[in-house]
């Protein structure tokens, strides 16, 4: 059985229209780019006072987002870390938000910021 839906045609009436001729609803790829930055924005929490806001570029193929985010980070801290929260989040904002298989997240790290003041020298250093 076939759900039909009534359309009310100007000067003619209601007419049937199937699911699959309703159309579809296209998301852009720089909307769903915003979508990644700001889930980056989530998952970094604060920044260093002079680094720039995570920003992502995404390619949109059918129903995936492959997404690049470019971050800066404070240092010391987890890198490895703090990259694996940004995927996560990327990945699940981009499926509750766009409705989008997303197969890979590509975290840049684009600049350290020194955080801390300078540590004394204590023995050997890598």
């Amino acid at each position: 059985m076939t759900a039909l839906t009534t359309v009310t045609e100007p000067g003619r009436g209601p007419a049937a229209v199937a699911p699959g001729e309703r159309g579809a609803t296209r998301i852009a790829d720089r909307v769903v780019a915003k979508i990644a930055s700001q889930a980056a924005r989530e998952a970094v929490g604060p920044l260093p006072p002079d680094a720039a806001p995570p920003h992502a570029t995404v390619v949109l193929r059918h129903d995936a987002a492959r997404v690049r985010v470019h971050i800066e980070l404070g240092y010391p801290g987890d890198i490895g870390g703090r990259c694996a929260q940004v995927r996560r989040r990327v990945v699940e904002r981009v499926r509750a938000l766009a409705d989008m298989h997303v197969p890979e997240v590509v975290v840049l790290v684009e600049r350290l910021h020194v955080t801390a003041g300078p540590v004394e020298s204590r023995g050997r250093t890598r």
